[in-house]
């Protein structure tokens, strides 16, 4: 198996076929890691959650890291480490933000559910308030792994 560094274009190719990935926050020397959806343009993923321990971590400490891969095999792979700050977007300040996160999300199917239907279902009755957040990309390296031989 060849590993080499791949290109900021290769990088930002994978970014932008992609929408799951695992973003990484700490507090106070402890790493969390979930798997977050997301729209990607530019300089920022775009995602919608609802109020939890990422949330409240990235608020304390708004440096992130995302993570994103596509395995074919053990011998052929590529991922992407992207650095970045987190910024979440309320109204009505960022209304202009949020509805261009919700047009780049909507792209995508079943857009809303992972973060607003498991929640709403065990919530009950209690409305459950989206939030809007952005990672703005500070740095980005990707490998991508071959197999031998091809």
């Amino acid at each position: 198996m060849l590993v080499n560094e791949m290109t900021e274009k290769d990088c930002r190719d994978l970014l932008a076929r992609s929408s799951i990935g695992r973003l990484g926050c700490s507090q106070d020397n402890q790493p969390y890691v979930v798997p977050i959806y997301f729209a990607y343009e530019l300089d920022y993923f775009y995602v919608l959650s609802t109020i939890g321990q990422k949330i409240e971590w990235m608020r304390a400490n708004p440096k992130v890291c995302i993570e994103i891969d596509e395995i074919a095999s053990e011998s052929e792979w590529v991922s992407v480490i992207v650095n970045g700050h987190y910024q979440e977007l309320p109204e009505p300040q960022y209304a202009d933000e949020r509805a261009h996160a919700r047009k780049l999300l909507e792209k995508r199917y079943l857009w809303w559910q992972n973060a607003l239907g498991e929640r709403q279902v065990k919530s009950g009755e209690e409305l459950i308030t989206p939030t809007f957040f952005r990672i703005r990309i500070g740095s980005m390296t990707g490998l991508r792994a071959i197999a031998e031989g091809r």
